[in-house]
């Protein structure tokens, strides 16, 4: 655990494996998802962005290979001596044939200074012809699959339009751990009427899947999506500062130490952000965080106990 963090970052494992600052670059492979395009249903997850919830991803009409490079060059002035983590992050990263996929990662995959790739994707769209070849990916290079959980509630599930089980994802984590492929959840706090209660029950529900690592998302409202709708309507308030940073450091402290965390706030494009302002300053989130923890005199796992 990095001594000036009281959790255990994802950034600082790669660092302590590579020896360099591991730097994670969004890309769009220009993939729709099957609660999109009707196969699961339409309109997909309600707080969905236009864009596929890859509103840093690069521009899908550009190769995918010119969509990396364009920030590594940015990235490579700020860390001369970088690695990469390409992330496929825009819409369903495995809703193709698995022989298209191949033919997108490898564009990135075997570049120089490039130690693997993460892919977000859905538990419904990993075929098992798929994870055999990305158990062979596995061997020689990074890899992470990362699957939205969001809720364990079925109350709250219910609203999303998420087309997806909780058993569904359990299902296909079990198969992606029986290949030792390493798994990313996300998760959302602040989802409509959900108690603080309910948010550290998502948490507990964590500690008993076979998974390495965890994002965790403050929900925000993005233009022209269904969830801005309901939120102009009032139907539901979203968290304040305090209540998030509150939140978050139990959910940590109940979270089980060895999960390493990506992501503990949400970005958004300032320009489609409705509601929260706050989680623009996402610094001002950061240190928050690092004092309510000191200030509690809590660390990662300080709540943990086996389920």
């Amino acid at each position: 655990m990095n001594e000036r963090k009281r959790y255990n970052r994802f950034s600082d494992k790669m660092k302590e494996i590579y020896g360099k600052r591991v730097i994670k670059i969004s890309l769009n492979g220009g993939f729709t998802c099957p609660n999109i395009d009707g196969k699961k249903g339409f309109g997909g997850c309600i707080y969905c962005s236009k864009k596929g919830s890859g509103d840093f991803a690069g521009d899908v009409k550009d190769s995918i290979l010119k969509q990396f490079n364009a920030v590594k060059d940015k990235m490579s002035e700020k860390w001369s001596n970088g690695l990469y983590l390409p992330y496929f992050q825009a819409f369903t990263n495995t809703y193709a044939p698995t022989e298209e996929l191949k033919k997108i990662y490898d564009s990135v995959l075997y570049l120089d200074d490039v130690i693997g790739i993460a892919i977000a994707t859905r538990s419904d769209c990993i075929e098992d012809d798929l994870i055999d070849y990305l158990e062979s990916i596995s061997k020689t290079k990074e890899l992470w699959i990362e699957l939205g959980i969001q809720s364990i509630h079925e109350k709250t599930v219910s609203k999303l339009n998420r087309q997806e089980t909780l058993f569904e994802i359990e299902e296909t984590i079990k198969r992606l751990r029986a290949k030792d492929i390493n798994i990313c959840v996300h998760i959302i706090n602040g989802l409509f009427d959900e108690t603080k209660t309910d948010m550290i029950e998502t948490i507990k529900y964590i500690n008993t899947l076979n998974i390495q690592c965890i994002k965790i998302h403050m929900l925000h409202v993005l233009k022209d999506t269904p969830l801005a709708k309901i939120y102009q309507r009032g139907e539901f308030k979203l968290l304040t500062k305090e209540e998030y940073i509150d939140i978050i450091t139990d959910q940590i402290a109940h979270l089980d130490p060895k999960i390493l965390i990506q992501r503990i706030t949400g970005d958004a494009n300032r320009d489609e952000l409705i509601a929260p302002n706050w989680i623009i300053k996402k610094f001002e989130v950061l240190n928050g965080i690092d004092w309510e923890m000191e200030r509690k005199n809590i660390f990662q796992g300080s709540f943990y106990r086996k389920y």
